[in-house]
């Protein structure tokens, strides 16, 4: 049975030393989504919310969240992040947002923290830029999708 890796044997919270680990390649991929009336996710995709250009700010805060994760999760490693994208597809009948964020680095430990707090950051900027016109907003589905590198190797979420 796998242990927690950020518990010691006395039940306390710890930062995991990966100063033995080699330095590898990784990327993970995480989704999220975000419910909206159907017009209010036209407004967002034409751009005409009073707010401006939701999707440019909502993926500058994902990205600048992601460099910001050991800020936020306190247990987190800072990595030197060599790539980080966010992007979404609208489903405007059904109201739906996808967002999507990779991260990469080449290090001693994953990334998968700061793609899942990409997603959440871009999400919660969506809801702060549209809340003027749709309080009802929901925000779901946050996951892992996909992860490489590493001792563990890949991970691809079952659809």
């Amino acid at each position: 049975m796998k242990t927690l890796s950020h518990v010691d044997s006395q039940g306390r919270a710890r930062m995991v030393d990966v100063g033995d680990k080699p330095v590898t390649l990784r990327e993970a991929i995480a989704t999220g989504l975000v419910r909206m009336r159907p017009e209010v996710l036209r407004m967002l995709v034409a751009g005409h919310l009073p707010k401006g250009d939701v999707l440019a700010v909502a993926r500058i805060a994902g990205i600048m969240a992601a460099k910001k994760t050991p800020e936020l999760i306190p247990l987190c490693h800072p990595l030197p992040l060599s790539s980080v994208s966010v992007d979404f597809s609208p489903q405007e009948e059904q109201g739906t947002l996808t967002i999507e964020a990779r991260v990469r680095v080449e290090g001693k430990t994953g990334v998968e923290m700061e793609a899942l707090t990409a997603v959440a950051v871009a999400a919660l900027t969506i809801y702060d830029m549209c809340k003027a016109v749709d309080k009802g907003i929901v925000i779901s589905d946050i996951c892992l999708v996909k992860k490489t590198g590493g001792k563990s190797g890949t991970y691809e979420r079952a659809r």
